[in-house]
């Protein structure tokens, strides 16, 4: 591979382009490199102001399609970013969870190891499992892993990530990366219920509509449960770490799972909540005493029946800084402003929909 930044011949095609780490990507692909992207999504809402770029071609498709899959292969460097991961649809759906994150990835794999593409591909932090209260830092190739039963279907979305990942690193002749991102949050993160989406969206966006709506958060189990959060534009400077050093094809870039995150960021999901009314009431200019005070919820009430857990998820960052010479940089604070700041200005009209 020989990927540098300054040739403009190179394409990169983004799977899951239109979504929320995709569409960031995008943007620092146009406005750091002179490559090309050919983007890949089911539509690009979040995209309108790229649509006519002439260094963009979009096609809204769905990896089920092989077609589609095999014309993503044709490209040198391939970012799978596409999957279903809504915690609300891994009880009601776990079937199209399981193939939406094991079968097209499968598929993507397969076609790349025979093009000779480097997929760089997204699992998730949960492919750790049912992680304890006291659990230490999770490292890329050592830490094990526990799940729930079989009945709680909660792990039907990482039992399928981690599938993935065994699938794509026994492929022969396959140049891959894996990708574990540790709760990337920022602006255009997921959606708000009844505006421009259904069911329930991961913590952050979901904090941001009930503050918007002047309804109490909700702390799942009391939220005692513990995140590292971690800033969008890490994960993108992540991703140009490892394009720059797999431009090299760097033995320590290829076939190997790195986690993304920001260890210095960990809170419990009753601090988050804590920390969201404050800057909620800054942005707005209100004391924080007239907003709802959060609500004590069982998971299987909010979730459903099938609803388990992970109480702590701690990222080791060694291995991206040792090989990559990467460490995150932004701080919670910093990331979380930026993300309501963001969803309170682009949803406050449709507030009470």
């Amino acid at each position: 591979m020989n990927l540098r930044f300054d040739d403009n011949s190179i394409t990169v095609a983004i799977v899951g382009c239109g979504g929320f780490i995709g569409s960031h990507l995008l943007d620092a692909v146009l406005e750091r490199t002179r490559w090309r992207v050919f983007g890949v999504d089911l539509d690009f809402y979040r995209l309108q102001h790229r649509l006519n770029d002439e260094r963009c071609e979009f096609l809204c498709a769905d990896l089920a399609e092989p077609v589609v899959v095999e014309r993503i292969a044709q490209f040198p460097l391939v970012v799978n970013l596409a999957a279903i991961c809504t915690p609300s649809r891994y009880m009601g759906e776990a079937c199209e969870v399981i193939r939406s994150n094991y079968d097209h990835p499968a598929a993507l794999a397969t076609a790349c190891a025979k093009s000779g593409s480097w997929l760089v591909h997204f699992s998730t932090s949960e492919i750790y499992g049912r992680t304890a209260p006291d659990s230490g830092e999770l490292e890329e190739d050592s830490t094990p892993a526990v799940f729930g039963p079989v009945t709680a279907s909660r792990w039907s979305y990482a039992t399928a990530k981690l599938l993935a990942e065994r699938f794509i690193a026994g492929l022969p002749d396959l140049k891959w990366t894996v990708v574990r991102p540790f709760n990337f949050v920022g602006p255009y993160m997921d959606f708000m219920p009844g505006v421009d989406g259904e069911g329930i969206p991961r913590v952050l966006a979901n904090f941001s509509t009930a503050l918007l709506r002047g309804e109490p958060l909700k702390l799942v189990n009391g939220g005692k449960a513990k995140r590292c959060f971690t800033s969008v534009h890490d994960a993108v400077d992540f991703l140009f770490a490892l394009f720059a050093a797999g431009s090299g094809t760097a033995p320590g870039v290829l076939s190997q799972a790195f986690n993304v995150g920001n260890s210095e960021n960990e809170v419990t999901i009753a601090e988050l909540a804590g920390k969201m009314r404050s800057i909620f009431a800054k942005v707005r200019g209100v004391d924080v005493s007239t907003l709802p005070e959060p609500q004590v919820v069982s998971g299987v009430e909010y979730y459903g029946a099938g609803y388990d857990d992970s109480m702590r998820r701690m990222p080791s960052v060694a291995k991206a800084q040792r090989l990559l010479g990467f460490k995150a940089r932004f701080p919670l604070e910093v990331a979380l402003e930026e993300s309501l700041s963001w969803f309170v200005k682009h949803y406050d009209t449709g507030a009470s929909s």
